[in-house]
């Protein structure tokens, strides 16, 4: 990262979602808003990838949900969504990428390849998390909320919530 006149050369980073809830407990039946440290819907920028056992965790960048703080902290790939390449200029981003050792950030072609790939994967965790067990009723997922992967025959996403059709 070079310093400019005016501060940190800006990088070029995946920016992605928070999910706004998420299942959570035996079979998924309880709704949890967001994460443990982020808000649901907060902005957050991938500073790390590990693609080792199918790019499940990510190491973001993001305000802390009590303390609005700038944190880095690995996630669950599933928890976000919306990932989308983005040139970064906040000079807390970029500071915070010091400390994963990635200074500077992705170049624009990878940052477009690795948040095509990151959506594909979130999209899969999410569908394998709970694969037998039905939504709670009035589920707010985020599957549910979005429609993602409705199956054939099925025409809203509240209908994923409601069990079998007969």
């Amino acid at each position: 990262m070079k310093e400019t006149g005016t501060g940190p050369e800006p990088a070029w980073l995946v920016a992605a979602n928070v999910v706004a809830w998420r299942r959570h407990g035996a079979d998924g039946q309880q709704l949890l808003p967001g994460t443990k440290s982020f808000k649901g819907g907060a902005k957050v920028y991938v500073a790390a990838v590990y693609w080792g056992p199918g790019g499940d965790r990510l190491t973001v960048i993001g305000r802390e949900r009590h303390t609005c703080r700038w944190i880095v902290i690995d996630t669950a790939t599933r928890h976000l969504y919306g990932f989308r390449p983005k040139l970064v200029h906040t000079p807390r981003v970029l500071a915070r990428l010091d400390d994963v050792r990635n200074r500077r950030g992705f170049g624009p072609d990878e940052a477009r390849t690795f948040s095509e790939t990151l959506e594909r994967y979130a999209q899969r965790d999410r569908a394998e998390q709970f694969p037998h067990s039905p939504h709670p009723d009035h589920c707010l997922c985020h599957v549910c909320l979005t429609g993602e992967g409705v199956p054939p025959g099925r025409h809203s996403p509240t209908s994923l919530c409601a069990g079998p059709e007969s």
